[in-house]
C-alpha cells in the first residue's frame, strides 16, 4: 500500500504556546483513521496546519508525493461546524456547488450539470428535499450533511474532517458513518478528527493518538488500548471491564 500522506516533524503554535511538537506519521491509501486525544491536543490545528489554514513552525508534509499545491484538487475538507458562519445568505444547493468551484473556476457561471451533480450529492446524504432551504434554517446535523455533500462533489481522494459528529442525532452519525466506510472501500483515504472513544474501534481501521505529539499511531486493534489511551489522556481514562460495552474505554 502506498502513502498518500506523509508528515515529517511538523511543529506549530498559537502566539508562543506550542499546540504541536515534531509531529510525524504517514497515511496508507484506502484506510479510514480517527484522530483522538485530548481537549488541546491540537487534533483540529493539525489538520489546519497539514492543510497550510494554520502555519507551521517547521516540518515537511507531502500528499501523494508532492506538494499540496500540486495536488489540491485531490484533497477534500470538512472544516468544524462551528466555524461556518451559517447566517450567511445561501441556500443548501449553493454551499454544495462551492466544492466544484475549484474545476470550473471562481469566475465562472455553473451550469446545468453542475446543479444536477450537486443535488445528487445532496441526495446521497438524504438532504435532496432542503436544496432551496436557506442554510441559517437547516439543524445542526442538516448542515453538517450539506458539508459532506460539498467535500464528496469534489470527488476528491484524500478527505480531512474536522468533528463531523460533533452536535449531531444518531441517525445524521450513523449516515455519515455509511458514506466515510464507502469511500474507504472505493479506495478512498479519510481522516477524522474525533471524540468519542466508545465508537473509535467500530469506526476506523486505523487511529492516530494525538496529544502535541503523536503517542500512538497504527491498526486501531493494535495501538487502541489502555497504555496508548492512558498516555494519550495523562491516565484519566479507565479501562472498562471485558463484558461491559465490549471492554472499550471511557473518561472518568
Amino acid at each position: 500500500m502506498s502513502h498518500v500522506l506523509e508528515v515529517d516533524n511538523v511543529s506549530a503554535a498559537y502566539r508562543k504556546n506550542k499546540v504541536l511538537d515534531q509531529v510525524t506519521f504517514a497515511v496508507e491509501q484506502g484506510t479510514l483513521t480517527g484522530i483522538v486525544g485530548p481537549n488541546g491536543a491540537g487534533k483540529s490545528t493539525l489538520i489546519k496546519t497539514l492543510l497550510q489554514l494554520h502555519p507551521s513552525l517547521g516540518g515537511n508534509v507531502t500528499f501523494f508525493g508532492h506538494s499540496l499545491k500540486a495536488e489540491k484538487t485531490r484533497v477534500g475538507y470538512v472544516p468544524q461546524r462551528g466555524s461556518v458562519d451559517w447566517d450567511f445568505p445561501t441556500n443548501a444547493l449553493d454551499v454544495v456547488m462551492m466544492g466544484l468551484y475549484q474545476k470550473i473556476g471562481w469566475f465562472k457561471w455553473p451550469m446545468r450539470r453542475h446543479k444536477e451533480k450537486a443535488f445528487e450529492a445532496l441526495e446521497k446524504v438524504g438532504m435532496g428535499a432542503f436544496a432551496e432551504r436557506q442554510i441559517s434554517q437547516l439543524s445542526g446535523g442538516q448542515q453538517q450533511r450539506v458539508f459532506l455533500a460539498r467535500a464528496l462533489i469534489q470527488e476528491a481522494d484524500l478527505y480531512f474532517m474536522d468533528e463531523p459528529f460533533a452536535g449531531v442525532d444518531a441517525s445524521t452519525e450513523k449516515a455519515i458513518m455509511t458514506i466515510l466506510k464507502e469511500l474507504k472501500n472505493n479506495g478512498k483515504t479519510v481522516l477524522v478528527v474525533h471524540h468519542d472513544l466508545q465508537t473509535v474501534q467500530d469506526y476506523f481501521d486505523q487511529v492516530l493518538l494525538l496529544n502535541k505529539s503523536v503517542i500512538a499511531h497504527g491498526p486501531t486493534q493494535q495501538v487502541f488500548n489502555a497504555e496508548t489511551i492512558a498516555n494519550a489522556y495523562g491516565g484519566a481514562v479507565r479501562w472498562m471491564k471485558e463484558g461491559i460495552n465490549n471492554g472499550h474505554p471511557s473518561l472518568q
